[in-house]
């Protein structure tokens, strides 16, 4: 594991962007990883991040139930930008949508392109 963490640039924070797909190729959500989320990732094929606001670890679907499972990981040209691509389980975003995009800017304004697939006040208890 040691050979593979060398190879990530990690920045002044100890942190790294992970880009997240679906199998499709479809763009689900932007986080940050530390090496241990990282590691943990790798090993246990859950995803986990490294949450700046809490300043802790965070299983993907803890909460929600809607796990991310790991099928492929690439690392970029600079060595400090991942992208995996996962199998989502229900939403990615936390905010009820599959994708945390899903939003396209339509005749000036952003307009919502996706349906939701849950309500998060019920879900994260709000």
């Amino acid at each position: 594991m040691e050979n593979i963490i060398s190879n990530l640039k990690f920045d002044e924070k100890g942190l790294i962007p992970a880009i997240v797909q679906d199998e499709k190729g479809k763009v689900l959500m932007l986080a940050y990883m530390n090496k241990e989320s990282f590691i943990k990732t790798v090993e246990t094929g859950k995803m986990c991040y490294f949450s700046r606001s809490r300043k802790k670890l965070w299983l993907k679907g803890e909460s929600s139930g809607h796990f991310q499972f790991l099928k492929e990981v690439y690392l970029d040209c600079d060595g400090d930008t991942l992208l995996f691509k996962v199998t989502q389980k229900g939403a990615a975003c936390h905010m009820g949508y599959y994708s945390c995009f899903f939003r396209e800017i339509k005749n000036g304004m952003f307009k919502v392109i996706e349906e939701k697939i849950f309500e998060p006040e019920r879900v994260y208890k709000k």
